[in-house]
């Protein structure tokens, strides 16, 4: 008896094995990308006589939709995405922006579909180091002088605020 397009993408979900083979050294963690996505899933097409396509459509400006679909000829399944354009992300031309959101928008589609479960991806979770800047002349600089000279270490600090080069030696003078 021929398997039905929902046998073969329950049969797909549970063999696919998909490695985080990307390593972002911004943010110190491996993650996987839509072409990990996609070349972990070439084999199943033509074990399961399936196709896969990804498409995309920009629903509002800065708002990109993509779509994951397979299909085995007769019958079609989707998931999709949405996801946001950053117009503020910083040294990014625009091109790069779209191209950002773009990546986004096909690995989660593909990870929708293809129940890839990211909660565990530091790309999922990361927060990419958001611990406040601490500026010399300002109200919390001046509590943190007071901290150290109380016994707060610059562990403490560091633990709390990111700290240029310059902020450290004022606070290490005054350990």
């Amino acid at each position: 008896m021929k398997e039905s397009l929902n046998e073969k993408l329950a049969l797909i979900q549970a063999e696919l094995k998909t490695k985080k083979s990307r390593y972002n050294s911004f943010g110190k963690y491996y993650f996987r990308s839509a072409e990990d996505i996609l070349e972990a899933i070439k084999p199943f097409l033509v074990k399961y006589g399936v196709t896969v396509t990804v498409s995309e459509e920009l629903i509002a400006d800065g708002v990109i939709k993509t779509s994951a679909l397979i299909t085995d000829g007769l019958n079609t399944y989707g998931a999709t995405a949405i996801v946001g354009v950053d117009m503020e992300q910083k040294g990014m031309q625009m091109p790069q922006r779209y191209g950002s959101a773009s990546s986004y928008g096909k690995k989660y589609a593909l990870g929708n579909l293809f129940l890839i479960d990211d909660t565990q991806d530091s790309d999922a979770t990361n927060t990419h180091d958001k611990k406040p800047f601490l500026n010399k002349n300002t109200p919390q600089f001046k509590k943190v002088l007071e901290a150290i000279e109380n016994g707060y270490t610059l562990d403490n600090v560091k633990s709390k605020y990111n700290l240029s080069k310059e902020v450290e030696s004022l606070l290490t003078k005054n350990q």
